[in-house]
């Protein structure tokens, strides 16, 4: 019993440890809430395109921190309390992380989409191999554009984190595939608005 609460105290430090506003951080000194601004989802899209339309500066940077902090928190958050633990249990931490990142009690339960963050779990919890079909966030983004899709990101997204979930569950087995397959619909929930926007 002893064990199950130290492991359920790990998983809800994972949860808090996801949920550091990085985007928020990223924008410090602009007198900006970039949960108010733009798309107002707090990730390096959003900072990017905010900083852009303001004329700031030190966009690049700004958007720099929002996406390495937002990958390494997850990873930080694993690093720290993963090890020794159970694979299963390992998956539940990380996934805290995405859910703290996705519905953030710093930011009145809203948050991110957890793509970056979900990326930064699986940056530990799967070999690195497989973390090379992130190339296909890019390459898929950079193709939607010229194609002019709708949505071009969310899409590119949600491609990537399927095609990487489906990977782990050829690669490290059915109880890690499943642990994927959640975290993706946690990604699918998040691009919700973005989804019904691409059938409209």
């Amino acid at each position: 019993m002893k064990n199950v609460a130290v492991e359920l105290l790990e998983i809800l430090a994972c949860f808090f440890i996801g949920a550091i506003p990085f985007a928020k951080v990223a924008m410090w000194g602009t007198g900006i809430d970039i949960t108010k601004t733009g798309s107002k989802n707090p990730g390096f899209n959003n900072v990017l395109r905010v900083c852009r339309e303001f004329g700031i500066r030190s966009k690049n940077p700004r958007a720099a921190l929002a996406l390495v902090g937002d990958i390494s928190k997850a990873y930080v958050a694993l690093a720290l309390f993963a090890p020794g633990h159970a694979s299963s249990v390992q998956w539940m931490m990380g996934i805290a992380a995405v859910i703290g990142h996705c519905w953030n009690p710093f930011l009145g339960w809203n948050g991110g989409k957890g793509v970056a963050t979900t990326s930064g779990m699986l940056l530990y919890l799967v070999h690195w191999q497989l973390m090379l079909t992130l190339i296909l966030y890019p390459t898929l983004r950079m193709f939607g554009r010229r194609m002019g899709w709708k949505q071009e990101g969310a899409i590119s997204s949600m491609t990537t984190m399927f095609v990487l979930s489906t990977l782990v569950l050829i690669y490290k087995g059915t109880e890690s595939g499943l642990f994927a397959y959640a975290t993706l619909l946690i990604v699918v929930v998040r691009h919700r608005s973005n989804i019904r926007e691409i059938l409209s």
